[in-house]
């Protein structure tokens, strides 16, 4: 966990220039979403400040995880801040598995790469401790993997 005992974070600095992994984040979303070989189907997803997203994540034996919530910041190259805790017109809903508010946010790094941080903010230290048992670090880091892998895709081909 991070200093902030209710927050979990990852790091990594991606080998793809900012503005491929804002498209890869944005417009290729069901590309990197969840870790393979599940999917993730967008059901609805209005980028911007108080849009509304909700994507389902499907399991190869049939399993359906939904992900609703509310995109609560949008800043274009920068940051995304989600919650999973209000639904459609700022309802509040009962999160699963808990409660986050949740953040990407990017930022250039030498040689054309991009800092990319991850953290999901609970409301409590033991919500937090319970993201980490099932897995964050390493579901979140798979994400982070994904994404790196189209974001290179997508400066691959603009290069091209």
């Amino acid at each position: 966990m991070s200093a902030v005992d209710s927050e979990l974070a990852i790091e990594r600095t991606l080998d793809a220039p900012r503005d491929a992994v804002w498209r890869a984040m944005t417009d290729h979303i069901a590309e990197w979403w969840c870790p393979r070989p599940w999917t993730t189907e967008v059901i609805a997803l209005d980028w911007r400040s108080g849009g509304r997203f909700n994507l389902a994540m499907h399991g190869p034996d049939g399993e359906v995880h939904g992900g609703d919530g509310m995109l609560l910041e949008v800043a274009p190259g920068e940051r995304i801040v989600f919650t999973n805790a209000l639904g459609k017109d700022w309802q509040p809903q009962a999160a699963q598995p808990m409660a986050i508010v949740g953040m990407f946010t990017l930022a250039d790094a030498p040689g054309g790469r991009t800092l990319y941080r991850a953290s999901a903010r609970h409301w409590n230290e033991a919500d937090a401790r319970k993201h980490d048992e099932m897995g964050f670090a390493q579901g979140w880091g798979i994400c982070a993997d994904q994404l790196e892998q189209v974001a290179r895709r997508l400066k691959e081909t603009a290069d091209a």
